[in-house]
């Protein structure tokens, strides 16, 4: 039996929402601001988008992030990976409890503190800081959570589907290769889509970690934010919104319709 919304549900559920979009659709509105003035509306405009292009240190700045985010990444569902099937498959070994602490710990830890403990390993190491040091960084803090993601993946998974294809003459290697790796995949493409997005996403770590000729993009929006928001940092974020709400719409899509698929192929 379904029970119905309270009034003070719905109200929650409208401030709640409220609190959370009401501030970007303002964003999005002044993006398209012909004033210089975040605050003073001067009428619609749609100057500050062809202005982006002329921005200095913008676009060297994005394919920083990406390339950022895309090695990120893919070293983290790598090294995920293994730590998750080395803490599934081998349920005893020394030292077990002591390596999931520390595979664990950068979720919980404050990113301030593992931002300045990274700048003074570094320091310490005599590394030079640019895009290597915070890729090693954000590899760091952003391997755990595909370590969960996959994790939870393989401890609901059927032994028995690996052990039939062991029985049937495959070696561990093509038993992994043609069984095990494709029924984790949503958990690796999970995993690696939720690093892309911690990496693309990071400030603190990042300028903590970051040096000469490795600006990220957060990190450029910070600095040009602290002088005030002007209109073309206002148009920047719609873009990065509508790629977000334009990815994520697919995803949705592709996800329902194979849902759909799965449904009249197996009724049941």
């Amino acid at each position: 039996m379904q029970q119905s919304l309270t009034r003070f549900n719905k109200i929650s559920l409208v401030l709640g929402f409220a609190f959370l979009y009401v501030p970007i659709l303002i964003l999005i509105v002044y993006s398209f601001n012909e004033s210089k003035l975040v605050t003073v509306w001067g009428g619609f405009s749609l100057k500050w988008y062809p202005e982006l292009f002329k921005t200095k240190g913008l676009w060297d700045a994005t394919k920083t992030t990406l390339w950022l985010a895309i090695f990120t990444s893919t070293f983290a569902v790598i090294l995920g990976t293994m730590t998750a099937f080395a803490l599934v498959k081998f349920k005893r070994f020394r030292g077990r409890v002591l390596f999931s602490g520390i595979t664990y710990a950068p979720m919980v830890m404050p990113e301030i503190i593992m931002g300045t403990s990274l700048a003074l390993t570094f320091l310490a190491l005599n590394i030079s800081k640019g895009f290597f040091t915070i890729l090693l960084a954000h590899i760091t803090f952003t391997m755990c959570y595909v370590t969960v993601v996959i994790q939870s993946r393989l401890i609901g998974f059927d032994r028995h589907i690996e052990e039939a294809a062991m029985d049937l003459g495959a070696d561990r290697f093509k038993t992994f290769l043609y069984i095990t790796l494709p029924m984790i995949m949503p958990g690796i493409v999970s995993g690696w889509l939720l690093s892309f997005t911690l990496s693309l996403d990071d400030l603190i770590i990042a300028t903590f970690t970051t040096g000469p000729g490795a600006t990220t993009l957060p990190i450029w929006i910070y600095s040009k934010a602290r002088l005030g928001i002007s209109p073309n940092i206002n148009a920047l974020s719609t873009i990065i919104i509508g790629v977000v709400a334009t990815v994520v719409l697919l995803v949705t899509l592709y996800a329902q319709h194979k849902e759909k698929k799965e449904k009249a192929i197996d009724p049941s």
